[in-house]
């Protein structure tokens, strides 16, 4: 046990326990009290300002996304060390639609009851329009490194664009620095270790139950071969760089997404009778300042919004700025077009994916829908499962730690790369290879560890990677509404005159314009 083990006189128990504590006062201070506030604020203000993009121009942006993906400029990327628009998302949805899709939205339903799912809509509705917002200007202050490869995320639009305004040189570069540290912090937490070992413990429960290999060091061996594998395929993935990374998720991803949602949908349609009260308790519970969930006893209002608003950002990471890596790597010339992929990312992860696990979740049974009260004998780490095999037997629980380890599995792949950005940014191009091989190795500590301390952190994280993001997009306001406004005259109302902003950079912009008169 590692509350038994001492080093040089220190508990390491009372050690755990005290990091812990420590980190329950951080997030309690990023996501209570000033994280969800600047999270909604930015959003109702960037969704004014582009004067509701997501639904005044929601044709627009749907053929431009998944409506095109079978046109030719989809199809891979033209240079060395670029990804194609679909490669982008793909990869993007693969960090994003991990196991804040299946346990996150249990958390927010047993923590929040049926109502934090009301609100894990209202979040995603204006997280699509932040995300939006971050790709856009992730493409417009990209650059190229010393490889010629694209360079993008938040720390480069909070250095260049934050930073050019009058006084605000040095704290553009802070940011920008503290962002990236947080964000490679992070990596390891919810992009890798917390993952990997969601994937272990579902194996085991629902593939190896009663296997019993022994233990070395009073680690299961089960555990550690387990880890080795996942080890190994993350290697051979991540090793081979961005392209190798866009090719696997493009494969991947759609796939996973579809066969969860065909899953869920089977569910849905033997619970039929169910649907309905369970779509109403959505509803019903969203506004209910009683007390709704035994867990939670004395929860109200503030603990249905703050869960719901939380999960939902945990799991399509709108506002987090992370995305913008991999995006500021797809073959695109426009800003705002590559930023369209970003409103359908979080469309795809939080109104499908997460709405599929919160009804099937709602409708099986498990939940009292009269009273909002999760029932006796499930947690959110077994509540998806459990509708599943309430179904269909132990074949449903195999179908859940399947979707769980692709889910997770392309986490894992698709957060190297926003670290390895990071760490790009940080320390040079080639200390890109050296992170790659120390975030593989970490793999094996995820299947190992014991406690949850490790979601704990990454949580805390999270939010602080939200913070300067949000500072620099809020910001940055006037240009985005430039940005958007350009395109919009250019590309939707068809004005001849209007010349494009594509890139901060004159020589890209040179370079973009040339591109676009082809």
């Amino acid at each position: 046990m590692i509350g038994a083990v001492c080093f040089k006189g220190i508990n390491m128990n009372k050690l755990f326990e005290f990091i812990e504590s420590v980190n329950s006062v951080v997030n309690d201070f990023v996501w209570v009290r000033i994280g969800l506030v600047l999270l909604f604020g930015v959003g109702v203000i960037l969704t004014v300002s582009t004067r509701f993009f997501q639904l005044t121009h929601i044709r627009h942006w749907f053929s431009s996304t998944i409506g095109s993906i079978f046109k030719k400029d989809n199809k891979g990327g033209d240079k060395k060390g670029s990804v194609s628009q679909f490669q982008a998302l793909c990869t993007a949805l693969g960090a994003t639609i991990g196991t804040g899709n299946i346990a996150g939205v249990s958390a927010a339903i047993v923590l929040g009851g049926p109502g934090a799912v009301f609100w894990m809509w209202v979040a995603a509705f204006f997280g699509m329009v932040t995300k939006f917002c971050e790709i856009t200007l992730g493409i417009y202050f990209r650059r190229r490194n010393e490889k010629g490869e694209w360079a993008g995320g938040a720390m480069y639009y909070l250095k260049d664009g934050l930073g050019a305004k009058k006084g605000c040189k040095t704290l553009g570069a802070v940011l920008a620095a503290v962002f990236a540290v947080f964000t490679m912090i992070a990596s390891f937490g919810i992009g890798n270790m917390g993952q990997v070992n969601t994937i272990v413990l579902n194996f085991e429960g629902a593939m190896f139950k009663g296997v019993d290999l022994g233990a070395v060091f009073g680690i299961p061996v089960l555990s550690i071969i387990l880890g080795a594998v996942i080890m190994a395929l993350a290697g051979v993935i991540i090793l081979g760089g961005i392209s190798r990374i866009a090719s696997f998720a493009e494969k991947v991803v759609p796939f996973m997404a579809i066969g969860y949602v065909l899953g869920s949908v089977v569910l849905l349609i033997v619970n039929y009778k169910n649907f309905c009260p369970a779509f109403i308790s959505i509803f019903r519970f969203a506004f209910n300042n009683e007390a709704l969930v035994g867990g939670a006893a004395g929860a109200g209002i503030a603990q249905i919004i703050t869960q719901g608003c939380k999960r939902g950002m945990f799991s399509n990471e709108a506002g987090l700025g992370s995305s913008v890596m991999v995006h500021s790597s797809a073959d695109v010339r426009e800003p705002v077009k590559q930023g369209m992929w970003g409103i359908f990312e979080v469309f795809c992860d939080t109104f499908i994916v997460c709405s599929m696990s919160a009804m099937v979740v709602l409708s099986a049974g498990l939940v009292d829908l009269e009273r909002g009260v999760i029932k006796e004998g499930v947690n959110d780490d077994t509540l998806v499962s459990t509708a599943f095999g309430s179904v269909f037997g132990s074949f449903g629980e195999i179908f859940v730690a399947l979707a769980i380890f692709l889910f997770a599995f392309t986490t894992i792949v698709g957060w190297s790369q926003y670290g390895a950005k990071a760490t790009e940014y940080l320390f040079g191009v080639g200390s890109m290879k050296i992170y790659q091989i120390i975030f593989v190795a970490a793999v094996i500590l995820g299947a190992v560890m014991q406690s949850s301390l490790a979601w704990d952190i990454s949580d805390t994280f999270n939010g602080l990677m939200m913070i300067p993001n949000l500072i620099g997009v809020l910001a940055m306001l006037p240009l985005v509404t430039k940005l958007v406004r350009n395109y919009v005259d250019r590309r939707i109302k068809g004005k001849k005159d209007v010349v494009p902003m594509l890139s901060y950079d004159r020589t890209i912009q040179s370079e973009m314009e040339k591109k676009l008169n082809k």
